[in-house]
């Protein structure tokens, strides 16, 4: 899977990964793909939530240890 950017918001709890994920899909383009790394458990859930909201699709997640990684393509 081609990932076109990535931010690491290990360490950082809700809502800040998702406020960088909606900042970082603002200025992406249409189909781009966004990787995001987190340490925060709850974001599992805040992202489900954040896609159908946006519109932005969830293309995948992944529990890696102790981070949580979501990828999603911008709508």
């Amino acid at each position: 899977m081609q990932i076109d950017k990535e931010i690491d918001t290990r360490g950082l709890n809700c809502p800040l990964p998702i406020l960088k994920a909606k900042k970082a899909l603002a200025e992406m383009d249409s189909g781009q793909t966004l990787k995001v790394v987190a340490t925060d458990a709850g974001s599992v859930r805040d992202f489900q939530a954040f896609a159908k909201q946006t519109g932005n699709e969830l293309v995948d997640q992944q529990t890696v240890g102790a981070e949580y990684i979501h990828v999603m393509r911008r709508r």
